[in-house]
């Protein structure tokens, strides 16, 4: 048998080097998503909502819309606060039925 030559060592060596990259991102955002999902799961439960992607983005625009609201109140707008509120109010508490 044949020894082993230089490049084949060379290869081997960057092999194993992208091998423990990959490995080690694989970590990392397996990871990050489980601990995603977990958060998502956590919150739709308590708020007892399904936890689609669309009841996240009715989650998320109806509180974008009560921000807008509590924005409109300390500018001093007391019309537009009451309307973008009362707003957010429904859509949230239409959400959570």
């Amino acid at each position: 048998m044949q020894k082993n030559g230089f490049f084949d060592e060379i290869g081997e060596t960057i092999g194993e080097a992208i091998r423990v990259v990959v490995e080690f991102l694989l970590g990392i955002f397996t990871n990050f998503f489980g601990a995603f999902g977990d958060f998502i799961d956590g919150l739709t439960r308590s708020l007892g909502i399904n936890d689609s992607f669309l009841s996240i983005a009715v989650l998320v625009i109806g509180l974008l819309i009560l921000w807008g609201g509590i924005k409109s109140f300390l500018r001093g707008s007391i019309v537009g606060g009451i309307v973008k509120t009362l707003i957010a109010l429904f859509i949230l508490s239409w959400l959570m039925m």
